[in-house]
C-alpha cells in the first residue's frame, strides 16, 4: 500500500452504491481512506490498523437471517465508529440495539431536527435547528445500545444521529456523503478531525514521493513498459514512473485510429518532447478498422479492440527485447469495483480499453502507481508531476474511443464526420470557458438519418447528438444546462462545417448512482 500517512480510516463495504463517495470525503478532509468488502473487513483492519472505522450503507436487511455485519475486532479495538444508514442499523444491532422493519420508508430529501449538541456536530449544527438531508431506508432502530443518546430526529427515523460519546460511537440514519446532504461532508470531517483527532496530512506531494519510494522498490533494477492510451490516468502514470526510474521505462501508444482529432499527435508530443520519455508510436489503424468492419455490437467492438491492443502491445514489447513490468493506469475506483463482493482483483488491462485480460504468456508483473487514487486525485497529482494543465485537465474519453461514439458498424467516413463534429463542439465549449466546468462532454453520430433542406436543396443525412455533464468523479452526473445561444450557434457551426449532418440534438439525460456513461 502506498500511503503517505500515519492515520488511516478503514471504510467497511456492505453494498451502497455511494460508498466511495465516502472515501472521498474523508480524503477531503486530507486523511487517507481504504473501503474494503465487509467479507474481508477483519483481515483488512489488520493489515491497515485504523485510527477509525466507518461502516457503509447497503441494501440488506438487518433483521434477516445471515445479513452482513461488521468483524468484532472493530468494536473490540477501541477505536471510533461511524454508522451510516445500514451502518447505523448493524452497529446498534450488534451492540445489543433492537431494529424494525418501517412501515414509514424514507427515500430521498428529509428534514431532521437537532436535539442536542455533539462533537459531531461542531462549528456544523446546533440544538434547535432543522437541516435537510438525503434519507435511503426502509428500515429504522427502534431501540438504542446502553449508553447510546438522540443527538438528531425526523418524522421517520426517531434516531437519525444517535451516539455513546464516551466510546466513540455514532450513527447516521441519512447519507452525509452525498452532494443532497449540504452539510454532509463536514460532518464527516468533524468524525475524522474532531472525533478521531486524526491530522489532515494527506497530500498528492506527500503521496508522489512515497509512490516514487515504492516503484524503486518493486522494480529495483528492471524494465517497464506502459501502455498509453492517450487518457489523463496512463499518462500521469507513466511520469510518475518516469520520475522513479527513468529511461527503464519506455512507453509504447497503441494509436487504433478510434481517437480524436490530432489526439495521437498531442499524446506523442507530450511524450517525446515536453517530458522527454521513450515512446514507441505505433500506426495500428488498418489493423482495428478492418477487424471492426461490420460489426454493429458496442461489447463486441470492445472486445475486438481489447485483444487487437493485448496483441499489438505484445507485439512491440517483444520488439523492445522484453521488460519484467507492464505498467497500467488503474485506479481506485477500479480496484474496489474488482473485489467487491466478487472475491478477487482483476486483471483486466484498464490502460487503453477496460476489457480483455492480460494473458499468462507476457510473463510480467503489474505495475499499478494510482490504484489508490480517484480520478480527481489522479489529476492533482499530475499537476504536481508538472503535466501542463491543457492535458491534466482532459475530460475522460473511454479506451474504445469514437468506436462506441458511433453506434453501430464504424467506418472512416462516419470517424470523419464525428472527429470533425466533436472538435467544433470542445472548441465551443473551450470559447466559451466553460471546458474545466463541465467534466466531460462528446458527440455522438446516430445511426439516424433524416430529411433536411439546406439552401435549395433537400439532405438526407445524419443526427449528431451532444452530450456534456457536470460531475466531481464520474460516479453520479447531471446534464449541462447549456444556454440556447451556445446550442443554436454550435449546431448551427456543425451542420455548415460538417458535410454529412444535418440534425443536431443535445441529449440531458442525468447518470444516477451506479450507471455507465451514455453510448
Amino acid at each position: 500500500m502506498t500511503k503517505a500517512a500515519t492515520d488511516t480510516v478503514l471504510i467497511i463495504d456492505f453494498g451502497s452504491q455511494v460508498t466511495q463517495l465516502i472515501a472521498r470525503r474523508v480524503r477531503e478532509a486530507g486523511v487517507y481512506s481504504e473501503i474494503v468488502p465487509f467479507q474481508s473487513a477483519a483481515a483488512a483492519f489488520g493489515r491497515l490498523s485504523p485510527k477509525a472505522v466507518i461502516l457503509s450503507g447497503g441494501p440488506a436487511s438487518v433483521v434477516d437471517i445471515g445479513t452482513p455485519r461488521a468483524p468484532d475486532i472493530v468494536f473490540q479495538s477501541g477505536v471510533p465508529v461511524l454508522g451510516i444508514c445500514y451502518g447505523q442499523q448493524t452497529l446498534c444491532h450488534q451492540l445489543g440495539g433492537r431494529v424494525e422493519t418501517s412501515d414509514h420508508r424514507e427515500f430521498g430529501r428529509a428534514s431532521i431536527e437537532v436535539v442536542k449538541p455533539s462533537r459531531l456536530f461542531e462549528g456544523v449544527w446546533s440544538p434547535g435547528e432543522e437541516h435537510p438531508v438525503w434519507m435511503s431506508h426502509g428500515d429504522k432502530v427502534v431501540e438504542l445500545p446502553d449508553g447510546f443518546e438522540v443527538y438528531a430526529r425526523s418524522p421517520g427515523a426517531p434516531f437519525a444521529v444517535a451516539a455513546d460519546e464516551a466510546r466513540g460511537y455514532y450513527s447516521m440514519m441519512f447519507h452525509p456523503e452525498v452532494v443532497h446532504t449540504p452539510d454532509g461532508a463536514r460532518l464527516l470531517s468533524n468524525f475524522v478531525h474532531a472525533v478521531a483527532g486524526l491530522a489532515g496530512d494527506w497530500t498528492m506531494a506527500a503521496f508522489k514521493d512515497q509512490a516514487i519510494a515504492d516503484i524503486r522498490e518493486k522494480v529495483g533494477e528492471g524494465r517497464v513498459i506502459c501502455g498509453l492510451s492517450g487518457g489523463v490516468d496512463s499518462a500521469v502514470a507513466a511520469v510518475l514512473i518516469h520520475e522513479a526510474i527513468g529511461d527503464r521505462l519506455t512507453c509504447i501508444f497503441v494509436d487504433h485510429g478510434l481517437m480524436r482529432l490530432n489526439e495521437a499527435d498531442e499524446v506523442v508530443s507530450l511524450f517525446r518532447g515536453h517530458h522527454n520519455i521513450p515512446l514507441v508510436h505505433v500506426d495500428a489503424s488498418d489493423m482495428f478498422l478492418t477487424a471492426l468492419d461490420g460489426v454493429g455490437d458496442p461489447e463486441a467492438k470492445r472486445k475486438i479492440i481489447g485483444k487487437l491492443f493485448v496483441d499489438c502491445f505484445e507485439a512491440d514489447a517483444k520488439k523492445l527485447g522484453g521488460a519484467e513490468f507492464l505498467a497500467q493506469g488503474t485506479l481506485y475506483p477500479d480496484v474496489i469495483e474488482s473485489v467487491s463482493f466478487t472475491g478477487g482483483p482483476s486483471v483486466t488491462i484498464k490502460s487503453h480499453h477496460n476489457v480483455g485480460g492480460l494473458p499468462e504468456r507476457m510473463n510480467m508483473q503489474l505495475v499499478e502507481p494510482l490504484r489508490e487514487l480517484f480520478k480527481d486525485e489522479v489529476r492533482a497529482l499530475g499537476r504536481t508531476l508538472g503535466l501542463p494543465d491543457v492535458f491534466v485537465n482532459r475530460h475522460p474519453f473511454p479506451g474504445p474511443g469514437l468506436a462506441i461514439r458511433v453506434p453501430g458498424p464504424v467506418s472512416r467516413d462516419k470517424l470523419d464526420i464525428l472527429r470533425k463534429a466533436d472538435a467544433i463542439y470542445l472548441e465551443e465549449i473551450r470559447d466559451a470557458g466553460l471546458y474545466d466546468t463541465i467534466w466531460q462532454a462528446f458527440a455522438v453520430l446516430l445511426p439516424v438519418q433524416t430529411v433536411g433542406v439546406m439552401g435549395d436543396s433537400r439532405t438526407y443525412d445524419q443526427v449528431c447528438a451532444l452530450r456534456a455533464v457536470t460531475s466531481t468523479d464520474g460516479m453520479t452526473a447531471d446534464f449541462y444546462p447549456f444556454q440556447m445561444e451556445f446550442l443554436s450557434r454550435t449546431a448551427t457551426r456543425i451542420i455548415n462545417e460538417v458535410k454529412g449532418i444535418n440534425r443536431v440534438v443535445y441529449d440531458v439525460t442525468s447518470k444516477p448512482p451506479g450507471t455507465i456513461e451514455w453510448e
